[in-house]
């Protein structure tokens, strides 16, 4: 990272004394995992800090020591705003601090920098992993739950370290972390492999619509689905993870309705295809293998234009 902006980050960590970090909307195990990774590093370095999610934080990720400490809104005034893992402004979802100066730490190519102090890596696996190898610089120090916390984002952005944008530093900085004592195997477990009995029925309720054309695959998660199964996130429980590995798939969409409405889209794409192209067309963004978007559209009518322009981008490349 660049020294002048670690030298900047270190100095406001070091002036301000009451420190708001938000992660962004519906959150992932980046997101949760860096919020409570940087958020305990400065209540370490005796900040007094608040925590922010918006949506909450999803059932798999709350076997970590400090998600006791995220809240849903943020009740008090603060010296600093650091954003975690957020595209652009929107996604932070505190609209009444939308105009403040922000720290940006993030990994998406489709950031737009828009912080006041920006931190921004796209060659980044993963945000914990800028964190994890800035920590020292912005003059913090880690512990046990710090460690387990920025090993989970890691671990879930890179799908248990099979995403192509996994390097040599990345399993490096994994490895520090576990010297620090984050069990890997049991992180491993917790969040990548262990799902509750209603996010699988979840899952069947979408692999049951599953659709294929060449080598695009797609489904639907309704608010009905949810209802039947007892699910309760906002999210698809990784499912996508799961069409994305059927073979000859190239790209695969998963379409979910949200609670307050709207629908909730997701890619993912072998490393030669890029969504995240799609996904800014949209107002959406993401990583060039793995992005999303929202509509404000039925679930019929977005499925249809979600498709068409996903299959234009196999066609152009395939014929490029």
């Amino acid at each position: 990272m660049d020294e002048m902006v670690n030298n900047s980050i270190r100095r406001e960590f070091n002036k301000a004394q009451e420190i708001l970090l938000v992660c962004h909307l519906r959150p992932d195990g980046d997101a949760i995992g860096s919020l409570i990774g940087l958020g305990l590093a400065l209540e370490t370095a005796g900040k007094t800090i608040g925590l922010v999610s918006v949506d909450g934080v999803p059932s798999t990720y709350k076997f970590l020591k400090g998600m006791e400490k995220i809240k849903q809104t943020a009740i008090e005034n603060y010296d600093l705003i650091v954003a975690i893992d957020c595209s652009d402004r929107q996604r932070i979802g505190l609209k009444e601090y939308l105009d403040r100066p922000i720290i940006n730490i993030d990994h998406h190519a489709t950031n737009n920098r828009y912080g006041t102090i920006n931190c921004v890596n796209p060659k980044a696996a993963a945000t914990a992993e800028i964190i994890a190898e800035n920590i020292s610089d912005w003059g913090l120090s880690y512990n046990k739950d710090i460690a387990a916390a920025l090993l989970t984002g890691i671990i879930t952005d890179t799908i248990g370290f099979r995403t192509s944008n996994v390097t040599s530093r990345t399993l490096n900085l994994a490895a520090d972390l576990m010297s620090f004592g984050a069990d890997i195997s049991d992180i491993y477990r917790r969040a990548l492999v262990s799902r509750s009995f209603e996010a699988v029925r979840y899952w069947g309720a979408g692999l049951n619509k599953l659709h294929k054309q060449d080598s695009l695959v797609w489904t639907s998660l309704t608010l009905e689905d949810q209802k039947k199964t007892g699910y309760s996130g906002k999210d698809d429980a990784d499912l996508i993870n799961v069409l994305s590995s059927i073979e000859g798939v190239m790209i695969s969409i998963i379409f979910i309705e949200q609670p307050e409405g709207g629908v909730k889209v997701s890619w993912r794409s072998q490393p030669e295809y890029d969504v995240s192209k799609i996904a800014m067309e949209f107002g959406g963004g993401g990583h060039a293998a793995a992005a999303g978007a929202m509509f404000d559209k039925n679930l019929k009518e977005v499925q249809e234009i979600v498709i068409r322009e996903t299959q234009k981008l196999l066609v152009n490349k395939q014929h490029s």
